[in-house]
């Protein structure tokens, strides 16, 4: 919901903004990245208030019967105008960067000096104050200094030249006009400087909304990535995968491994359809699942209709052994009430093995952990052996679980490969 409000604020704001956008496309070239833009947008914003207020000023004036030099504005706006088609001709926003704010600063004190003094071009000086302003934000605070300095410079040069030279009566302009040109003049700054401004404060919050949403979107892209993770890998492989991009390898020398298999599952493939048999098997291992999450063991993988699973693998406890055997004896309690087993007669077999094993993720672009050794080897074979409805235990397993667990008695099996092996039943825990 986060991310949907944010989406139609920022469509919002770009509908308000559209028409300085479609003002401004003409002189952003389209491989500008945003910063760019934005400083482009802007320059010509910051222009084309300027030009507004030399016509205003030049009306005004001639609507009062003024005999002001009027010379000085108009030259300002084809200057200006000259500075936008270079620009659009050559796309040189540093040219154009410098020569526009160039124009800002010194058109407003070349009009105070040739109407007089400070005082009879009422403040106009001020609105070279443009300038540094502009350059800091469409260049940045450093590039800003300059301009400022010479802002200073020409305030002060001015000063002194009024101090020592004006007459007071600079064109015979009364009092009375000279305050409402100062309230013009002040108006026309504040205006220009409030509108650049808030287009400024508009941007950026525009900008910080779309940062907002793009970290929304990489989090719920980043909770997926570790959800799809933490469903392929083991939790703690899938940190260190995380962490570190290198080979992931570790040597056990102690864990057990059980094989869960569906005794004549390879027969009911046979009579069902893809999606039947993909939704059957979907359903048996999510059960499983469960009890992976039950017991604290880690899913190593399945293949087929076999289900791999591994005890003491994190180390943080010793009785994987007898959490190994508890989810077996769960999975038989499963196998003979579960509905979709039951409906087509199918069983489980079980088969444990405890020793050394090899752990580690392999691949590049599909991921998979898996484990190998002779443990692994030997419980696929005793799995193998195991009638259905029965959980067969190595001799190593059987030692591990000791006096609480009820077992039939041993047997001798032979498996490729290997001597006879002693294997036990297991029946269920004292």
């Amino acid at each position: 919901m986060g991310v949907a409000n944010s989406t139609a604020a920022i469509e919002t704001r770009q509908v308000r903004t559209g028409w300085l956008r479609r003002l401004a496309d003409a002189a952003i070239g389209p491989t500008d990245d945003e910063l760019t833009r934005r400083r482009k947008t802007l320059l010509l914003l910051a222009s084309g208030l300027m030009n507004a207020a030399a016509f205003v000023w030049v009306l005004v004036y001639w609507l009062m019967g003024l005999k002001l030099p009027t010379s000085i504005p108009f030259g300002f706006q084809v200057l200006s105008a000259l500075v936008v088609g270079i620009y659009l001709r050559t796309r040189n926003f540093a040219f154009f960067g410098y020569a526009q704010l160039s124009l800002f600063l010194f058109f407003p004190f070349v009009s105070q000096w040739a109407i007089g003094s400070f005082v009879s071009s009422s403040g106009i000086g001020l609105l070279a104050l443009l300038a540094p302003i502009g350059a800091m934000v469409c260049f940045g605070p450093k590039e800003s200094v300059p301009w400022f300095f010479a802002f200073v410079v020409l305030t002060v040069v001015s000063g002194f030249f009024d101090y020592y030279l004006a007459s007071g009566s600079d064109y015979g302009i009364p009092l009375s006009t000279i305050a409402v040109f100062f309230v013009m003049n002040f108006t026309i700054l504040s205006t220009i400087i409030w509108l650049l401004l808030r287009y400024f404060v508009r941007q950026r919050d525009n900008f910080q909304a779309e940062l907002a949403l793009q970290h929304a979107l990489l989090e719920e892209e980043r909770r997926k990535s570790e959800r799809l993770l933490n469903s392929v890998l083991p939790n703690h492989v899938a940190r260190r995968l995380k962490e570190n991009q290198g080979t992931i390898a570790d040597a056990f020398s102690d864990v057990s491994v059980m094989v869960a298999d569906i005794g004549g599952f390879t027969r009911l493939s046979e009579r069902l359809s893809p999606t039947q048999v993909v939704a059957f098997l979907d359903e048996v291992f999510c059960r499983f699942d469960v009890l992976v999450y039950k017991y604290e063991l880690d899913k190593i993988k399945t293949i087929g209709d076999a289900y791999m699973v591994a005890g003491g693998l994190i180390g943080d406890r010793a009785d994987y052994a007898d959490r190994i055997a508890d989810m077996a004896i769960d999975l038989m309690a499963i196998s003979r009430v579960d509905p979709v087993l039951r409906e087509y007669g199918l069983q489980l077999h079980v088969g444990i093995a405890t020793g050394p094993v090899i752990a580690g993720v392999i691949g590049a672009k599909r991921f998979g952990y898996d484990l190998w050794g002779d443990t692994v080897n030997v419980a696929f074979r005793i799995n193998g052996e195991a009638p259905n409805g029965t959980i067969i235990v190595d001799k190593t397993t059987y030692r591990r679980l000791g006096q609480r667990y009820r077992f039939d008695d041993e047997r001798e099996i032979k498996v490729k490969g290997k001597d006879p092996m002693t294997v036990y039943r297991l029946v269920g825990r004292l």
